[in-house]
């Protein structure tokens, strides 16, 4: 690789750093700013600004900016920076216009909620609306900033910003409760107001200050932010806009299934706010094991499939030793996720009431939140196994078998949606998690397949780390009961000594349940041990 390139690798690897320590805070500040919400506002409040409000938020600026930043964030070597400001401020027009008529959707074609629960929802939908097309004059500024790799910028502004919303919300539900909804959109009108102050204070300076130093930088002063005309060039590069929408309409499915949950509570109905508020907060707290745990696994994961297997090559082309090792890594993955998955499974059946008691009080330990939570410790197991299956067919696929899983891919969506919305209107919102559940092991059925017809004939199939030995699972079974009644015994009596004797009986199962996995799965522990000696051994040598 070239300097630039070298440059461009690192800048990457710190970007990803610094986002993932973006995430990592936006989930802390949300999940203490829930619990302490959710002692002052109703779960009907929470289903309309979690669900219904933040939804118009995402879908406007997806359809608003989403391509346009696919486009403009793509390396070449012939870029027009006036042509393509232009084309960014694109969005703000695009914004105002989706805008409108996603906001008239929202107040005359969806079902409104009760304004004696949830007063000024209007007020909401105008405040949410106008956040986004407000965040689009931004949008050259983002794009400039990723394009050259200035990394701490987002991070930083969307740090402050997600703080300010934080720090907005909790003062105004403790001290103004009677604000109700007008209190989030504040809270959001600040994240808006932080952020584009961050953006263009920046450059702003930039601009004064470091441009002249900077030979490389494309702008010369904040007038080449904004539009303006080239003699004898288009406004904006025709290539570019038709990439742009060509970017749109590949997205536009992604889009769907990313939010799917939300447009078939949104459009259908099929959950009141109340329960659309739980099942968010269900989903969040759920899906932290999925963000910190199980997704640094799939992508470190890839990585290594991808370097090690040759794409294009069955399995007998494939160099000795990396065919080995590939499969060698894919079971004990297997093994990892298997024992992770259900270790949670086993432990979130017996202590969700108590970990929603003490997150949320009665608001969540009552009613169908402790049902929601343990079919939600099933779906991590489903997506834990899924993640690494799917990683080695994608790093091993050819185009045409990807083409032809995109493909299937449109066919799991449709029956997702349409079983999301049929379970969901029979069973309540544990349907969401039914139809989850329904997906990923459809998808599982299919990498696995392909799994097993890629490895056919080979002596080591790496699926059998897919089963637990029958010692391990008697241990887990024992453990389910001992904590199950044990749950039994908590809730006769909800005092202090209670609570701590259960989560007392809880950490001896769990030290049991790893002693086994310590007894049980040596070759796991010894290949994680070497693993872990080698990479001491290069860092050393390095």
């Amino acid at each position: 690789m070239d300097g630039r390139d070298n440059h461009v690798l690192a800048s990457a690897a710190k970007s990803a750093t610094y986002n993932m320590v973006l995430q990592l805070l936006f989930r802390i500040l949300t999940f203490g700013l829930n619990a302490f919400t959710l002692r002052y506002v109703s779960r009907d409040l929470l289903g309309v600004v979690n669900v219904r409000l933040m939804l118009l938020y995402s879908t406007t600026a997806f359809v608003s900016r989403e391509a346009f930043r696919r486009v403009c964030l793509s390396r070449s070597s012939n870029r027009n920076w006036t042509q393509v400001v232009n084309l960014l401020w694109c969005t703000l027009p695009i914004g105002v216009m989706v805008g409108i008529v996603l906001s008239f959707a929202w107040l005359k074609l969806l079902h409104l909620p009760d304004p004696d629960a949830v007063p000024h929802y209007a007020i909401g939908v105008y405040c949410y609306t106008l956040s986004i097309i407000l965040e689009m004059i931004t949008e050259p500024l983002y794009v400039i900033g990723q394009v050259l790799l200035f990394v701490k910028l987002k991070v930083i502004s969307e740090g402050f910003a997600i703080l300010g919303r934080c720090l907005v919300t909790v003062m105004l539900v403790m001290f103004y409760p009677q604000w109700g909804l007008l209190s989030f959109c504040t809270a959001q009108m600040t994240y808006t107001l932080i952020y584009i102050c961050c953006y263009y204070g920046y450059f702003i300076w930039f601009a004064a200050y470091r441009v002249k130093k900077d030979d490389d930088f494309p702008l010369y002063s904040m007038r080449d932010f904004f539009p303006k005309y080239e003699k004898g060039k288009p406004f904006i590069s025709f290539e570019y806009a038709s990439l742009t929408w060509s970017f749109f309409k590949q997205s536009f499915l992604k889009q769907i299934l990313t939010e799917g949950e939300r447009y078939v509570m949104t459009v259908f109905n099929v959950l009141s706010f109340a329960d659309q508020g739980l099942y968010d907060i269900i989903n969040n707290l759920g899906s932290l094991a999925a963000r910190f745990i199980f997704l640094p696994i799939e992508d470190s994961s890839y990585l290594f499939f991808s370097q090690t297997m040759e794409r294009n090559k069955s399995l007998q082309k494939q160099k000795e030793n990396s065919m080995k090792l590939a499969s060698e890594v894919l079971q004990h993955l297997l093994q990892a996720v298997v024992i992770i998955g259900v270790t949670f499974l086993t432990f979130g059946y017996s202590y969700s009431y108590l970990l929603l008691d003490l997150y949320g009080g009665r608001l969540l330990s009552s009613g169908r939140g402790p049902i929601l939570l343990r079919w939600y410790c099933v779906y991590v197991l489903v997506i834990a196994v899924n993640g690494i299956t799917e990683c080695f067919m994608f790093a091993t696929m050819k185009k045409e078998q990807v083409d032809r899983y995109n493909q299937k891919m449109l066919i799991f969506s449709v029956i997702f949606l349409f079983s999301s919305w049929q379970l969901t209107l029979h069973f309540g919102s544990v349907g969401f998690i039914w139809a989850n559940c329904l997906n990923m092991l459809a998808r599982i059925v299919y990498s696995s397949t392909y799994i097993n017809q890629y490895y056919k004939g080979y002596v080591n199939q790496p699926l059998t780390g897919l089963m637990l030995p029958i010692y391990l699972v008697f241990v887990y079974v024992v453990a389910l009961v001992v904590t199950s009644y044990s749950e039994v015994l908590y809730l006769q009596s909800d005092g202090i000594s209670a609570k701590l004797a259960h989560i007392g009986i809880g950490m001896v199962c769990l030290s049991a349940v790893l002693f086994s996995v310590f007894i049980f799965e040596k070759d796991l522990l010894i290949f994680m041990q070497r693993q872990y000696s080698y990479r001491k051994e290069k860092k050393q040598l390095t």
